[in-house]
């Protein structure tokens, strides 16, 4: 049994942080809404409970609370800001909006003989982001750390395991953040990190045969990171009974069935089905410029022909899919499902569809956690540390109208840019790097001749999750290479732009 750490969201944008926090310390943790009952916490059985902050004062009366039923738990509770007026405020301490409110960086004064600031410089750099102040604190609590506008910065409940911060130590610009949240696990809550990639691959093929049994499974195989390891580990675990379904959209990366049938070459059992659908889903684009189009018609499309092949194999019962945690936590998130911005990139609707039970073994896992997961079942790198790609694939990178020919072109460019990277050694120092073709076209020279082709533009940004991204700054010289290099061997296009758009405003996608 691992040990386990409840977070409980109160709708602060951090809270994803503090969960990766703890996994990155090998510790395991599961996000819940504020308002989960009793019973689900008590079934949860956590060792430790960790309060988020929040877009609400606590003097607000629609301000949340947790159950009550946790502060009669006797486990350790780390309260972060708005936690931290949650554990004061449930034992009598007063609350007010002050007028001396703290955002941005502070100097954090501290008492090093604290365990939870074990290893921690006497002044440290913190996170503030609060307008609220504890007033009238209870003499059960003793104050450990200050700054200039926080007289109770952090406080310890005398008697019982219960820590609040009113900064944010799982946000990078505190710089000994993560090292707070290690004490509180390990020194306060005496955790044992034993939440590993390994450990993680031996319960989860047990978690599959046993769900599994003797029956078939059905995977949609597409050479990404996430469908790969999926099916990796199901392999692993029930053998040739999986079956993997590639569905060659004809919008895919450059050689991307052939890389594919080369990585899975080592499993000669392992049957992949391969679906050659691009004639298919170019006719039904025909003509289709608009974006949100694009998405629903490949979706449906994809389903129409995943569908029929998998119908050939009426004994499966299972569909095997790479939902990751971050999908997972926004389906049950504080606030609900984020504002649409566009379609999800990943190609859904398959399990309404085809009334298949699902095997999600990669549900509990955030993408870093994923490529650890990979590397441990022995992928290649160049697998493990593939950057994302959208399940509609070059067609949301070709602006307009999408035809063979644009497909080509923009395979090509984007085969010499990524192939680049990794000649270069800045593959992997980049979260994700792509090129897209642009539905115009200017005036170029070539040799002694006048040209009118089309222009592509280098999208590279850098990233921890893809909810924010800033451009990466790539060597002159690369990039340099790289434009000589789709100008003189990609005959159609003679103008090369950089793309440097952070997001926000703009997005990593150019549709």
């Amino acid at each position: 049994m691992h040990s386990k750490v409840l977070i409980l969201d109160f709708g602060s944008q951090y809270t994803q942080l503090i969960a990766r926090t703890v996994r990155s310390l090998h510790t395991f943790c599961e996000i819940h809404p504020y308002n989960i009952p009793s019973d689900q916490i008590i079934s949860f059985a956590p060792n430790a409970i960790i309060l988020s902050g929040s877009p609400f004062s606590i003097t607000n009366e629609k301000a949340p609370f947790p159950a009550k039923s946790i502060w009669q738990l006797g486990i350790p509770i780390l309260g972060i800001c708005y936690g931290m007026q949650l554990v004061a405020c449930q034992f009598g301490a007063k609350i007010v909006s002050s007028e001396k409110r703290e955002y941005g960086f502070a100097e954090l004064k501290l008492n090093n003989s604290e365990q939870l600031f074990a290893g921690l410089n006497a002044i440290e750099q913190v996170w503030m982001s609060h307008g609220d102040t504890i007033t009238d604190l209870p003499e059960i609590f003793e104050v450990i750390a200050t700054t200039d506008n926080s007289p109770s910065a952090a406080i310890k409940h005398k008697t019982l395991p219960l820590f609040a911060l009113q900064f944010h130590p799982e946000v990078v610009h505190t710089h000994a953040g993560k090292q707070i949240i290690a004490n509180f696990l390990f020194s306060v809550a005496a955790l044992q990190p034993d939440w590993t990639a390994g450990s993680f691959i031996t319960e989860s093929l047990l978690k599959i045969r046993a769900q599994v049994g003797n029956k078939r499974v059905i995977l949609g195989l597409s050479g990404g990171v996430d469908s790969s390891v999926a099916a990796t580990l199901i392999y692993r675990a029930i053998g040739p009974r999986l079956v993997p379904i590639f569905v060659d959209t004809g919008l895919m990366r450059y050689n991307e069935a052939k890389r594919v049938q080369e990585l899975f070459a080592p499993y000669p059992d392992l049957n992949i089905r391969f679906v050659d659908a691009g004639e298919t889903f170019l006719q039904k684009l025909k003509g289709v410029s608009d974006p949100e189009t694009k998405r629903k018609i490949i979706g449906a499309t994809f389903v129409e022909v995943f569908e029929q092949v998998a119908a050939e194999y009426s004994d499966a019962e299972f569909l095997a899919q790479g939902t990751l945690y971050p999908d997972v936590i926004e389906s049950v998130s504080f606030a609900g499902p984020s504002v649409t911005i566009k379609s999800h990139h990943n190609v859904g609707g398959l399990p309404a569809k085809m009334k298949l039970k699902l095997v999600e073994p990669l549900r509990e896992l955030f993408k870093d956690e994923v490529r650890e997961v990979g590397s441990a079942l022995g992928l290649p790198d160049s697998l493990v540390q593939r950057h994302p790609f959208p399940g509609p694939g070059l067609a949301v990178r070709i602006l307009g109208a999408v035809d063979s020919h644009k497909v080509e072109l923009l395979q090509q460019a984007d085969e010499i840019f990524i192939s680049e990277l990794w000649n270069c050694g800045l593959y992997n120092t980049t979260w994700q790097a792509f090129a897209v073709l642009l539905p115009i076209r200017t005036v170029g020279v070539m040799g002694d001749e006048r040209s009118y082709d089309q222009v592509c533009a280098l999208r590279a940004v850098n990233s921890v999750d893809g909810m924010t991204a800033d451009w990466t700054e790539l060597p002159l010289a690369f990039l340099k290479k790289v434009s000589s290099r789709i100008s003189n061997e990609v005959k159609g296009i003679s103008r090369v732009v950089y793309d440097i758009s952070s997001k926000p405003p703009a997005t990593i996608e150019w549709e």
